[in-house]
């Protein structure tokens, strides 16, 4: 009898296979990384083909050193970095370049042209999205254009598009061999190019962004089954796929419209439930589908996208050097009792929510003579809190709803500084669970629930456990003035490209 439900979780840095129990607990888990490719400034590409080989492996060896037989679990989940866009052969299963990555801004030229007499917001309406270089539809476009012949291949049916977790599922359910070409409604609603009402792709937006829709997926509900895994899974059902900020949402139990979280990894996502309709941002907040669960009405959400939070400490410790290991930055943060005047806009990848301006640049600013590396290291982390506090604002405007409590997840929750200095700037408790990495366990949720694993999302909510609060204690008076400096430290970063 099956006793676990296990999720693929295929993030930007990293693959990894976790395998829970009913309780929700953490059974078994194995993780690899895969090489980040910057061919130009701006540019970010992963290979296809290596996240796959990686994706084989986790799984083999968390069942390997776990002793778990596969017949214990009763379904797999696919939880992946969204827009993260692959066009392959149908036949071969081969990629026709690498994976354009959600952080890549070399779109920014046709971004420009599509806005062009329509103004960022031309797709909004039917899609929630602003015209971005972050989304998946240019992404397309534009490898069709820059692969020879690959844009009439794709026309004729030849070619498939997929955000990683259509990629990973097309290959574990058997690849050029009989393969599910599916997608979820969270990850199709990254694109561009599917209708928020309808959940279904939207011709005139994939005509205008240059999208043959016979490459597109099929589009299906966030807990079902797909299909039947291949491989080390051979005969499991692969029933969840959820876009890896929504797989958070749905581990974090957000259920109800009005309940929060904020996932702090690569980049922070700060998701709010808002019930069975989609709610207009009129504050550069996202739109989208937050899940759908069988037949259920789809449940929608507010997004905050913010491009670099982790990744900012990675850059400090893999480019300045000046760190060992991403927790050593919380030891050089505290040897400092404040930032030193010193603010870190992160705009590496243009800014995000709630901007959305393509051509910004990171700038530190305030510096002085005094500043030391701890200065540097606290006014790391504290960027990933003013980028937080400047999408609850946004939020918190577009919906109406205060804020009461913010759910946390992802790696750098463990930073307890980080976390304290959250609530300061927010105002409200922050909340970490015991399972921290509730993304995957949102993918192992979705696919438990499509074939009864467990019950009722009621069942779910029983699961969650706290873990830590962290309090406000900083004055009310410091923090707005610390806002003050922050708003004006992003101001630097307008505009730094022509």
């Amino acid at each position: 009898m099956a006793k676990y439900a296990a999720a693929i979780d295929q993030g930007t840095t990293s693959t990894r296979f976790m395998v829970f129990d009913h309780s929700g607990g953490v059974v078994a888990i194995d993780q690899k990384e895969h090489e980040q490719i910057f061919p130009k400034a701006g540019w970010v590409e992963h290979d296809p083909m290596e996240i796959w080989t990686r994706t084989q492996e986790v799984i083999a060896g968390c069942l390997k050193k776990n002793n778990i037989d596969p017949s214990e679990i009763a379904a797999v989940g696919v939880t992946n970095q969204r827009e993260t866009t692959v066009v392959w052969d149908k036949r071969t299963g081969q990629p026709v370049y690498n994976a354009l990555v959600w952080q890549d801004t070399r779109t920014d030229k046709l971004c420009d042209e599509l806005a062009k007499g329509h103004g960022q917001d031309r797709f909004r309406a039917s899609t929630g999205l602003p015209i971005a270089t972050y989304f998946s539809g240019p992404k397309i476009a534009w490898i069709l254009d820059a692969v020879h012949g690959a844009r009439k291949r794709a026309e004729d049916g030849e070619l498939l598009f997929g955000n990683i977790d259509t990629w990973v599922i097309w290959n574990l359910t058997g690849g050029p061999n009989g393969g599910v070409h599916v997608t979820d409604v969270s990850n199709a609603s990254r694109t561009m190019l599917m209708d928020l009402k309808t959940l279904s792709w939207d011709k005139a937006n994939c005509d205008a962004i240059g999208v043959p829709m016979a490459m597109l997926p099929a589009i299906r509900a966030s807990s079902e089954v797909y299909g039947e895994a291949k491989g080390e899974l051979a005969g499991i059902p692969v029933a969840g796929d959820l876009g890896d900020q929504q797989a958070a949402l749905f581990g974090q139990t957000c259920f109800s419209a009005g309940e929060a979280k904020n996932t702090y990894g690569t980049g922070c996502f700060v998701l709010l439930n808002t019930g069975e309709t989609p709610m207009a941002s009129n504050n550069g907040l996202i739109t989208g589908v937050g899940y759908k669960i069988g037949d259920q009405p789809a449940s929608y959400m507010l997004e905050g996208s913010i491009a670099i939070t982790g990744a900012l400490v990675q850059w400090l410790r893999d480019n300045l050097k000046m760190i060992d290991s991403a927790p050593e930055i919380e030891t050089l943060a505290a040897e400092v009792e404040d930032n030193g005047g010193v603010y870190f806009v992160p705009a590496f990848s243009g800014l995000f929510a709630p901007y959305w301006k393509s051509s910004a640049r990171g700038v530190i600013a305030g510096l002085t003579r005094f500043n030391t590396r701890g200065h540097i290291a606290r006014a790391v982390l504290e960027a990933t809190a003013w980028q937080t506090r400047e999408v609850v604002d946004a939020m918190e405007k577009d919906s109406g709803v205060e804020l009461k409590a913010l759910k946390v997840d992802g790696g750098m929750v463990a930073n307890e500084l980080l976390m304290q200095f959250q609530s300061d700037v927010l105002g409200v408790p922050v909340i970490r669970p015991v399972v921290a990495e509730t993304t995957s366990l949102g993918a192992a949720y979705a696919a438990g629930l499509a074939v009864g694993f467990w019950d009722r999302v009621e069942d779910l909510r029983e699961n969650w456990q706290e873990d830590a609060r962290f309090t406000p204690k900083m004055d009310k008076a410091k923090v707005a003035s610390e806002y003050a400096m922050w708003k004006k430290a992003v101001t630097r970063t307008f505009d730094w490209l022509d």
